[in-house]
């Protein structure tokens, strides 16, 4: 009879964590590496119009510059080489390419406005424009979008991208913001926490419509959304949902 299995101790199992660099070149690169890996990303899930959508990351080392992507290029092949690095006032400081500027001074102003937020994401997402369309909030409808429950603001007015310092102070400390009849902007403590909130907002948004359309949806009570947030609303656990994504692009890059 062959031995019975046994529970592998838990401190042999792997887990992937978010790595820490002590030295900010390799911390760059890092952060240019998941930026261009998340632009790519949303070229699949369709986050593309035109030259509009941008995701920024804050560069460890030089104050007020942020690394993004260049005009007037399409998400799709984008690799580390083809971001631009440039200062809060959209001056290329690193790149061959021009910036959208007016587009850039949106993510500058909320960098400003929140050092915490190593990267920025606003792109262009059906079903988040849909619900920006209408004015309203994520509300606690599945277990998902309870990571947003109470942890994103509505910009209940239009603002355009002149208005860069009116749409952070509406995102004050938050994960996210609907833009009224614009669509979604993300923030997070990495690139990959930051590129997971857009698409599970964007996704809580879907379905919230779908059931709005099939009737009244019943939403999950305040007690237990908190908790839910608690749990599950943090930048860590968006970085570990994050990876089932990164690891189709990461594999994509090396094959091709």
């Amino acid at each position: 009879m062959p031995d019975q299995p046994v529970p592998v101790p838990v401190e042999r199992l792997r887990l992937d964590m978010p790595p820490a660099h002590t030295d900010p070149a390799e911390e760059r690169a890092y952060r240019k590496e998941r930026l261009a890996g998340a632009l790519r990303l949303f070229a699949r899930l369709g986050y593309e119009d035109g030259v509009a959508g941008h995701v920024t990351a804050r560069d460890p080392e030089y104050d007020d510059c942020y690394w993004v992507n260049p005009f007037g290029r399409a998400f799709a092949p984008l690799g580390p080489e083809d971001l631009l690095l440039v200062d809060g006032d959209g001056r290329v400081l690193r790149g061959e390419r021009r910036v959208n500027q007016l587009a850039f001074a949106v993510h500058a102003a909320v960098h400003r406005a929140r050092p915490d937020a190593v990267a920025v994401v606003r792109a262009q997402a059906p079903y988040g424009r849909a619900l920006a369309a209408l004015g309203e909030l994520l509300a606690p409808v599945t277990h998902e979008a309870c990571a947003f429950y109470e942890d994103h603001a509505l910009l209940d007015e239009y603002a355009g991208a002149e208005d860069g310092a009116r749409i952070a102070r509406a995102l004050g400390p938050y994960k996210a913001l609907v833009l009224r009849n614009h669509g979604l902007l993300t923030v997070g403590g990495s690139v990959d926490a930051a590129a997971w909130w857009f698409v599970a907002a964007e996704r809580a948004a879907q379905v919230q419509l779908i059931a709005r359309a099939a009737g009244k949806p019943v939403l999950i009570d305040h007690h237990s959304a908190v908790a839910t947030r608690e749990r599950f609303g943090g930048d860590l656990a968006a970085w570990v949902s994050y990876q089932p994504l990164w690891q189709t692009v990461a594999d994509m890059a090396s094959t091709s």
